[in-house]
């Protein structure tokens, strides 16, 4: 029973014989360039720029209020602050 050494992303077991395949595509060299078209990964802008993470404290019972109004209106509970925090800087 060959020995593994974990599994890929798609699950396919590692073992020697994949490293062995894997260490000599890397000697062969990647394509750089086809490398950074590929990769579209993170998260979406919300804005115009990077977006900063904030933190807050909330209590027991505000948090579950907010929890389930996002819940509610089928949003993330991020989308329910963020647009709880639109309106109280936009209301006169």
């Amino acid at each position: 029973m060959p020995t593994t050494y974990g599994t890929t992303a798609d699950g396919t077991p590692i073992t020697d014989e994949l490293v062995e395949v894997m260490a000599d595509e890397a000697e062969r060299g990647y394509d750089v360039e086809q490398i950074k078209r590929r990769r579209r990964g993170g998260r979406p802008p919300l804005g115009s720029a990077a977006s900063s993470v904030e933190s807050v404290r909330l209590d027991p019972e505000l948090k579950r209020a907010l929890i389930l109004r996002a819940a509610e209106e089928h949003i993330s509970v991020s989308e329910a602050i963020r647009r709880a925090i639109g309106q109280y800087l936009h209301a006169s």
